[in-house]
């Protein structure tokens, strides 16, 4: 098939080359641009651990310091797997959501083992912090990026779009997804989706591309880029798990 990836830029490659490793033909198109923040990080000698509800947050944080022997909670295995490649030596993963996350953190640790450093960008999903707090927890928040949304397709891929030539499009989170509606809406591009699939990492992804008249609509059975990556190769091989419309 081929494949639209909307990953940022940062994140991008790493899934283009996963997916040509499944035999897929790859337009890259971001529709985030990750933007650090100047900002001050607190004395982190009283943090135990770092939370990290993504990637970015962890890049901007090894931005600022050499600290590599803080206690990395992950959301999810690519994010765990960023934080080991920066040689964080002690790294645990939720593989999940942010509600899975703080069950993790509950079930590692205690409120008397320090703080929690919430390494984030302007925007986050669910309320990480106040669950936390509510069970005890010091957390604080540090603000390292911005995520700033495309204003307009590519024109390369709208003639993509136009003449049919796109299969499917990756969608992983629900800012992203309710960007690429907008932009193809502004496009007057929505009937192009009728012969094209979406590939949603969650639910709350698939939710707000459900207005776009798709082929079929399918999602992860867990917000995981192992589990999406297994549910497109179950589908091309003949394999039909129940999708999400």
């Amino acid at each position: 098939m081929r494949l639209l990836n909307t990953r940022p830029l940062e994140d991008a490659a790493s899934l283009t080359q996963a997916l040509e490793d499944l035999g897929h033909d790859v337009i890259s198109a971001p529709l985030l641009r990750i933007e650090d923040i100047a900002a001050t990080l607190p004395d982190l000698s009283g943090i135990f651990g770092l939370l990290a509800t993504s990637a970015n947050g962890l890049r901007a944080f090894a931005k600022k310091s050499d600290r590599r022997d803080i206690k990395v909670f992950a959301v999810g295995d690519a994010t765990a797997r960023t934080a080991a490649d920066m040689g964080f030596s002690g790294v645990s993963t939720a593989s999940g959501d942010v509600e899975a996350l703080a069950q993790l953190v509950k079930a590692e640790c205690q409120p008397s083992d320090g703080a929690l450093l919430h390494v984030a960008g302007t925007t986050v999903a669910g309320d990480l912090g106040g669950e936390l707090q509510a069970a005890g927890y010091d957390v604080q928040r540090l603000v390292l990026y911005k995520a700033t949304v495309a204003d307009k397709l590519p024109s390369g891929l709208k003639k993509m779009l136009s003449a049919g030539d796109v299969d499917g499009v990756l969608l992983y989170s629900p800012r992203t997804a309710a960007t690429f509606v907008a932009l193809v809406l502004a496009a007057g591009l929505e009937k192009t989706c009728a012969t094209a699939d979406v590939w949603c990492l969650s639910l709350a992804v698939a939710a707000k591309v459900r207005n776009l008249p798709w082929r079929n609509i399918h999602t992860s059975r867990r917000p995981e880029q192992a589990a999406l990556l297994d549910l497109i190769t179950n589908w091309t091989a003949g394999e039909r798990p129940q999708h999400e419309r």
